[in-house]
């Protein structure tokens, strides 16, 4: 167990953050060798109504969903049902005869965009922006929204394949940027695996790994455990945020056609627990074995070349390259944050954290609902009091 200085250093540090109306409320748990040794919590999980943050709260992982789509899809790279190097266009016709936006002009893709470009974030698929191909992004995702609540919503493979004629933003494989690749490759999954993603995912992840609480959408018996999320006020504290995001439905009270394999899922940190250290266990959690050895590490490794690392710098990640929908910490002493090499992960828009460190045999997750947090000076802080007290 971490010790009591460290535990109280902990508490601290989250209250603070709470005091100052910074979020609302979290958890935090801490996993070595995988056992437990510090879970905490603070703070609401709805302001307005009173009610705290607990153990069993479901949190909109957004952007965390995204290794679980890169586990979904080594999956069927084990079973031999995709090539990494096989084109897109192979699963989704939207994305045959792609162009590349360059200069302002459209010139034609000098190769396809492959199943491994989606993994990397390296296909020139973007999300959205003020140019030509940011702004066609941004009209694929308002139609999703547009229609999300209403008679005829767009599917997974129909939303995808209208994203597939919005011109990249670069040469497949010349560069790096985050964009909707995986929502692109949920879109694959369910075309090989002739099912829908979420039912894929429950009947290869979700269910194995108990992962109970893990979906597209919530029962009405579980919507009462949904965190609320919050966004900063004019007047200096938090408001309830309620807006559909990315082609989600916010209050999660339907099965949705578009299921984002980029954003759409919601867990607890206890499910999402499963899922980490099933990875850090190379693919197995008690008797259930989801992944081989070989498979977890090509996972949860950096796939980027020099030029493709140029993009990925830009966006201010030193110390870390990336791969699998995953940053990878190649370089601690570039890093801002305590870390070991080696170390995988990722976070969401809402503020969802978690990170793997093999090395130190350590899980970390932290959750949140704030809009537009990703990874937050708050998730920095308390990770290092955890890495500077827990790693050799």
């Amino acid at each position: 167990m971490i010790d009591k200085n460290v535990s109280n250093q902990i508490k601290k540090t989250l209250r603070k953050s709470l005091d100052n109306q910074d979020i609302a409320g979290a958890n935090l748990l801490v996993l070595k060798r995988g056992e437990e040794i510090f879970y905490h919590e603070d703070g609401f999980a709805d302001i307005e109504a009173n009610m705290p943050i607990l153990r069993d709260s479901i949190f909109r992982l957004y952007s965390m969903t995204k290794p679980v789509t890169a586990a979904a899809a080594m999956i069927l790279v084990e079973r031999g049902e995709i090539d990494l190097n096989e084109p897109v266009s192979q699963f989704l016709d939207g994305f045959k005869h792609q162009m590349v936006e360059k200069d302002g002009k459209l010139i034609t893709v000098e190769r396809e965009v492959t199943l491994h470009d989606l993994l990397s974030m390296t296909s020139g698929l973007v999300y959205g922006g003020d140019d030509q191909v940011g702004q066609g992004t941004a009209a694929v995702f308002e139609e999703i929204d547009r229609k999300l609540l209403g008679d005829s919503p767009l599917s997974t493979i129909e939303a995808m394949n209208k994203l597939g004629k919005v011109p990249l933003a670069f040469q497949p494989g010349s560069s790096w940027q985050y964009g909707t690749s995986s929502d692109v490759l949920g879109a694959v999954i369910e075309v090989v695996s002739r099912q829908k993603f979420g039912e894929f995912l429950r009947k290869e992840l979700f269910d194995p790994l108990q992962m109970n609480d893990t979906g597209f959408w919530l029962p009405e018996e579980k919507r009462s455990r949904l965190v609320k999320a919050y966004t900063n006020s004019e007047e200096g504290g938090l408001e309830l945020y309620t807006g559909n995001h990315l082609g989600i439905i916010h209050h999660m009270d339907r099965n949705p056609a578009f299921e984002s394999g980029g954003a759409g899922l919601v867990s607890t940190v206890d499910d999402y627990a499963k899922f980490a250290k099933m990875l850090m266990n190379q693919g197995t959690l008690e008797e259930a074995q989801l992944l081989r050895p070989k498979t977890v590490s090509f996972l949860t490794s950096a796939t980027l070349n020099i030029e493709q690392q140029k993009g990925f710098d830009l966006w201010g990640q030193l110390g870390y390259s990336y791969g699998n929908f995953m940053r990878v910490l190649t370089d601690p002493s570039q890093s801002a944050s305590i870390g070991s090499l080696g170390e995988y992960g990722w976070d969401g828009w809402l503020g969802c954290y978690f990170i793997n460190c093999p090395k130190d045999e350590l899980t970390f997750l932290f959750m949140m609902q704030k809009k537009d947090s990703g990874t937050t000076p708050l998730t920095r802080k308390l990770r290092n009091i955890v890495f500077s007290a827990c790693c050799e």
